[in-house]
């Protein structure tokens, strides 16, 4: 598991990146809003498909993450939340950097008090699905972002930027 002092080392505010990159830097556009306790947050970029089911995704995050990032398209639904305390706790266990959720979330309180970055569109009491669909680690598109899996993600107040891996 990462210590606290790597993952710092690693992270470069948002705005920063973008003085240094340019438009080669990837902006992810879409309105995101902050519910974990790491503010400041990047890693490689893993990614799952899927929607209104979490059984994929607790799966991996109960997984060994080694500082990456999961982005998760769950296709913009906030009918039902693809993670609460429970599951976002175990990514914290597990050496996940965080979660960038394209759906809803639940246990905001609980998830504003892990040491874990945590980005959703909002929040909704019901659970999801558990019949285990979606995919893993192909490319997905949120916004006018498309997040590959190895690309490094930079996310904090201002954002969520991507910088593509060399091809």
């Amino acid at each position: 598991m990462r210590s606290p002092e790597h993952h710092e080392r690693d992270t470069v505010p948002t705005s920063d990146l973008y003085d240094e990159h340019g438009e080669a830097l990837l902006i992810c556009t879409t309105a995101f809003r902050q519910f974990g306790g790491r503010r400041l947050f990047a890693g490689p970029v893993r990614t799952l498909s899927c929607h209104e089911d979490n059984a994929l995704l607790r799966e991996l995050l109960h997984s060994p993450g080694e500082g990456a990032v999961l982005v998760v398209d769950g296709r913009g639904s906030l009918r039902t939340a693809l993670t609460g305390d429970l599951i976002a706790g175990a990514a914290q266990r597990n050496g996940w950097a965080g979660l960038i959720i394209n759906g809803a979330v639940r246990d905001s309180v609980a998830l504003a008090g892990l040491d874990l970055g945590i980005k959703a569109l909002g929040t909704v009491p019901r659970k999801s699905g558990k019949t285990g669909a979606g995919t893993v680690d192909t490319p997905i598109t949120i916004g006018t972002v498309t997040f590959r899996p190895g690309d490094a993600v930079h996310a904090d107040d201002d954002g969520i930027a991507v910088l593509p891996a060399p091809a």
